[in-house]
């Protein structure tokens, strides 16, 4: 056993490579997965819900969008598949991750559009015109309001965030967070115990 978590900078144990299948607005998926990186052996549910729930983006879509805390990239491939000339920036802390989430851009045809990036490694200057992210609730309700505050406000002005919580893990109470935070928060849907919030300025 090691003490690696998903969001270990970098995972110690063997990568143990394997696929990861799911089909998402018409499309099948097949992207490279490895252990040590969030969600590695299936697309999480949670995702699965916000890429269903959500309102996905369109091929006239431009402009920059952030997935937050990509893991192995299923988020940011099919933003990046479904906007051909959206910038897709994948921001984890997990190196292994950032790797996958790379090798996996390739896979949709999209290797140069997806930065798969360490959170300070995005140019401050950057705006996003959407924001998407399964955050990483078990890093802390501290380090996940500053995780929060550090993305959401640099959504442009008529820009959009999606995210999705369990409503175990506090997926209500985030949104009352978001609310006292100044943000605009709609619970979009709520299917198989999640939450999918829709945020605006």
């Amino acid at each position: 056993m090691t003490g690696d978590h998903y969001f270990t900078p970098e995972p110690s144990a063997p990568a143990h490579p394997r696929e990861v299948e799911f089909h998402v607005a018409g499309r099948d998926y097949t992207l490279a997965s490895a252990s040590g990186v969030f969600s590695a052996a299936r697309l999480d549910p949670g995702t699965a819900v916000l890429l269903r729930k959500a309102e996905l983006p369109t091929a006239g879509t431009g402009g920059h969008l952030l997935d937050i805390g990509c893991g192995f990239g299923p988020i940011s491939c099919v933003l990046a598949d479904l906007a051909p000339t959206a910038t897709v920036w994948a921001v984890d802390v997990n190196a292994r991750a950032r790797e996958l989430t790379a090798a996996n851009a390739a896979r949709v045809d999209a290797a140069d559009r997806v930065h798969a990036v360490a959170p300070d490694e995005v140019p401050a200057e950057v705006t996003f015109t959407q924001i998407w992210s399964n955050p990483p609730i078990h890093i802390g309700k501290p380090e996940l309001h500053a995780l929060l505050r550090r993305w959401l406000p640099r959504l442009a002005g008529d820009g959009v965030g999606w995210l999705v919580v369990a409503r175990h893990l506090g997926g209500d109470s985030l949104h009352r967070w978001l609310g006292d935070e100044g943000f605009t928060v709609v619970r979009q849907a709520s299917q198989r115990g999640y939450r999918v919030l829709r945020v605006t300025r």
